[in-house]
């Protein structure tokens, strides 16, 4: 593995990150800047000493929600739940009900705290087919904040040090009007769209990063390990620009995306998982583990009934964000796959570890006989074959599966023999295999790539 390499600041991001921007923090009366310098402390605690902070703002959360929240204060009535009474340990979390998306959306309003103010109205970019809209406070933009900022800070990157962003959707690049244009150019961030990567696109991608000769990239790793393939076809060197990591997040990492990703920049490749609802919740370190931000999130996984499982076993990831008391994310389903370690990091950090995230529920395929399987599993049969450039899996039903493949010349018989037989060794002899030929996979509204998508409940068979 890359590691990275120490290097002070820069005059210039010393004062952004010590004088512009904790102004600019105070000025939206945020408390980023005291959050971030206190996880720089507790990062180093003990797994006990960070258990009891959980602990201490889980009764905080549940106490406000309860008396404060529409939409606790009747759930805890009707399940005879009272936080100063019930709430003995963390583990007594597990008493309440799951929260999900169709929740959420039915109680919007509910969720919301009597003496909550100035939310900022947030929603999911819908690639799972469900999107949600929901609402933050300060407290919890703070601490997300925080959580990038201190995760930034272990690559040796700080707010200030020149960074492109690859992200987000048409929508979203429209709203960046002149207060967020001017504070991307005082932190020296730069964004390029994610959503649309012809070759004169890319091209200029390319010429943007080689000069802004960014610190860090970030963004999904399909479009900078799109970018990677790209300058490589080209025959363009992108690793001697003194980039020191590559952050992805928002979608699966894939071993291959990180082979190129660190090839072609010359760098670390870090893994950062959440998302918009759920919040940070993990982040790589140079140790390679992947921390769970404790102080703000409670991580559980549970089996397809919603029992907790045990750590080193794999579940649904469902998460409590203890920086939302003016919008209660409590006991979330997150949709995904995980599994909690049982090992503390060698980094030294008692920050506890997720072990593994294996994807979206919606990444797993259900066979003809009701086995569970992982998306990657037709993902190497297709990757196997060098005709094929590119391609998305949509499982419709157990018996019916679509293939969009992109080729240099359109599938001949041989080719859709070898990917039928594939597929129906693995998913069923019965399945209908339809293969599509396309002239490229299209992103999400997003901007984000899905190359396997399942309309199949695969947690109701998990086992």
């Amino acid at each position: 593995m890359i590691t990275a390499k120490p290097s002070s600041a820069s005059p210039y991001t010393r004062v952004v990150a010590g004088v512009l921007f904790p102004l600019h923090e105070l000025m939206k009366r945020h408390s980023t800047v005291a959050v971030r310098r206190a996880m720089e402390k507790s990062q180093w605690w003990p797994a006990a000493r960070l258990r009891d902070l959980q602990m201490k703002r889980l009764r905080a959360l549940l106490t406000r929600a309860q008396t404060k929240v529409p939409y606790y204060r009747d759930l805890f009535q009707e399940i005879g739940f009272d936080p100063a009474r019930d709430l003995k340990t963390v583990e007594d979390l597990a008493r309440l009900p799951l929260l999900d998306k169709p929740t959420i959306r039915a109680n919007s309003d509910r969720m919301r705290a009597d003496d909550a103010r100035g939310l900022a109205r947030f929603n999911t970019g819908g690639s799972s087919g469900e999107p949600l809209v929901f609402y933050i406070g300060k407290e919890r933009v703070s601490h997300d904040v925080a959580a990038k900022w201190r995760a930034t800070r272990w690559w040796n990157v700080d707010i200030g040090d020149p960074e492109i962003v690859v992200w987000g959707s048409p929508i979203e690049l429209g709203a960046q009007d002149s207060v967020r244009a001017a504070r991307d150019k005082m932190l020296r961030t730069s964004l390029l769209p994610a959503f649309e990567m012809s070759e004169a696109k890319l091209d200029g991608f390319l010429d943007e990063i080689q000069r802004r000769r960014p610190r860090m990239l970030f963004g999904y790793p399909s479009a900078l390990s799109h970018i990677a393939r790209h300058a490589k076809a080209k025959g363009r060197r992108m690793d001697d620009l003194g980039i020191r990591v590559a952050f992805v997040t928002s979608e699966r990492l894939y071993d291959e995306q990180r082979a190129q990703i660190s090839g072609t920049f010359g760098c670390p490749v870090a893994n950062g998982y959440g998302g918009r609802d759920a919040g940070f919740i993990a982040h790589q370190c140079p140790s390679g583990s992947m921390h769970i931000t404790a102080e703000d999130i409670i991580v559980e996984t549970i089996d397809s009934e919603g029992r907790p499982v045990p750590a080193g076993t794999a579940g649904e990831i469902v998460v409590t964000h203890l920086a939302t008391g003016d919008y209660p994310f409590i006991r979330y389903r997150t949709g995904d796959v995980g599994v909690l370690g049982t090992k503390q990091c060698g980094c030294g950090r008692g920050l506890p570890v997720l072990q593994e995230i294996q994807g979206r529920s919606t990444d797993f395929l259900v066979t003809q006989d009701g086995a569970v399987m992982h998306g990657l599993a037709l993902v190497y049969i297709l990757r196997d074959l060098p005709q094929v450039k590119s391609f998305k899996i949509i499982q419709e039903s157990v018996d019916h599966t679509r293939v969009q493949v992109v080729s240099d010349a359109p599938p001949d018989t041989a080719l859709r023999g070898t990917i039928e037989a594939g597929f129906k060794k693995r998913l069923g002899a019965g399945v209908q295999v339809d293969i599509e030929p396309v002239e490229a996979i299209l992103p999400e509204k997003s901007g984000k790539y899905r190359y396997v998508v399942s309309k199949v409940d695969s947690t109701a068979v998990r086992t």
